[in-house]
């Protein structure tokens, strides 16, 4: 993946220097994951974020009912799914399955903690865009919840 093509499909990355790209892009790895296909499972405890370059990933979370799930979320190109998982030991709350053929950068925590660790600045940049990124998302569903009364 170039830079271009990642600074063009996630904001946070626009804002950050070519060689700044290339750093963070020296800490990921490029993973396919054909439609159907579960990046990760519920209860997994490899831990690591996926940056979203194509395609679309759904969120599911097991129910009360068996094997039954829930579909609690669906990201597209340049969105960031799994960043609880970068700073934590803990399980996976939820399931990540593509729901056509997608490309993600994967971060894994260790290589995160390296980054971190290397370049500081980009670090402490990436936290920020995840904790807004994670914000907006528990907001909505705040609000989701609200609504149901």
């Amino acid at each position: 993946m170039t830079t271009t093509a990642v600074q063009e499909r996630f904001r946070f990355f626009a804002k950050l220097s070519e060689m700044e790209v290339q750093d963070f892009l020296r800490f990921c790895e490029e993973r396919d994951v054909p439609q159907g296909g579960l990046l990760w499972a519920e209860g997994d405890r490899e831990n690591y974020a996926a940056f979203i370059l194509s395609g679309r990933l759904g969120i599911k979370k097991k129910t009360e009912f068996g094997d039954k799930h829930v579909v609690v979320g669906t990201y597209d190109p340049g969105s960031v799914v799994g960043e609880f998982c970068l700073l934590t030991c803990n399980p996976r709350a939820v399931s990540a399955l593509s729901l056509e053929p997608s490309r993600v950068l994967v971060l894994h925590n260790h290589k995160f903690e390296e980054l971190v660790t290397q370049h500081p600045r980009l670090g402490l940049n990436l936290l920020r865009h995840l904790f807004m990124a994670t914000s907006a998302r528990l907001t909505k569903s705040y609000e989701r919840i609200a609504s149901i009364f």
